[in-house]
């Protein structure tokens, strides 16, 4: 498995709406000291050079702090920034011929609505997938809804890390504690802060209470479940 399920627990998104006076670069630093685990660069209307360009500068930032590191949409861009992977979504080149592009060694994400969908994307290559959008969002248009039900359905079809995208917030992350997810994706919840480093800091620490909680529900049924076949 290329990637850690604990690199999914804070997975931040780049977005340079809010952009103001800052560089791109030190917004992605201050999210990853505030404990974000993964980075993905999402340009949508960057011309290939200055997309290259910027790629090249966040990925001096994210090797910095040994943070994986992945291109939304653009395998070329991936490919020639040397980041470590790619992210693609259900109406890009399909999951086995992106395998081929970017090939064998590198990180693949692909973003799934369905548990159909997640076992093709697995079965094609895949090393984790994003499912969204899991709460209404004006940030992912093109994003369909997906019920918490869906969610936990695709946790449990795949061996791959999950990650929930879509509208995640502080004041709602933990309602994602019933579906079994490795992480939440976000993209506004910290980028649109003041403080970013806070923002990363306070949504961490929720994910890892989201995930840690039935981690050990799990580890408890598994010892219960031990104890009686003992018996």
């Amino acid at each position: 498995m290329k990637v850690d399920k604990k690199a999914m627990r804070l997975y931040v998104v780049t977005d340079r709406t809010w952009l103001d006076e800052n560089t791109l670069q030190s917004q992605v630093e201050q999210a990853i000291v505030g404990g974000a685990t993964f980075i993905q660069l999402r340009e949508k209307n960057l011309e290939y050079e200055s997309f290259l360009k910027l790629a090249k500068e966040v990925k001096q930032v994210t090797d910095k702090h040994k943070i994986p590191f992945v291109i939304n949409d653009n395998i070329e861009i991936a490919i020639a920034c040397k980041a470590d992977g790619a992210h693609i979504g259900q109406s890009d080149t399909s999951v086995k011929e992106s395998r081929i592009k970017i090939g064998k060694d590198k990180i693949l994400g692909v973003s799934v609505q369905t548990v159909k969908q997640a076992l093709i994307a697995q079965e094609n290559g895949a090393d984790y997938l994003g499912v969204g959008a899991v709460f209404k969002t004006n940030t992912k248009s093109d994003a369909n809804d997906v019920d918490i039900e869906t969610l936990r359905k695709i946790c449990e079809a795949v061996n791959i890390p999950v990650v929930a995208i879509g509208g995640i917030n502080k004041d709602n992350v933990l309602k994602l504690r019933e579906s079994k997810v490795d992480g939440i994706a976000v993209i506004s919840a910290i980028f649109s802060k003041e403080n970013i480093e806070l923002a990363s800091k306070e949504l961490r620490v929720l994910s890892d209470e989201m995930v840690n909680n039935y981690v050990m529900e799990d580890e408890y049924v598994q010892s219960v479940n031990y104890c009686r076949l003992r018996l």
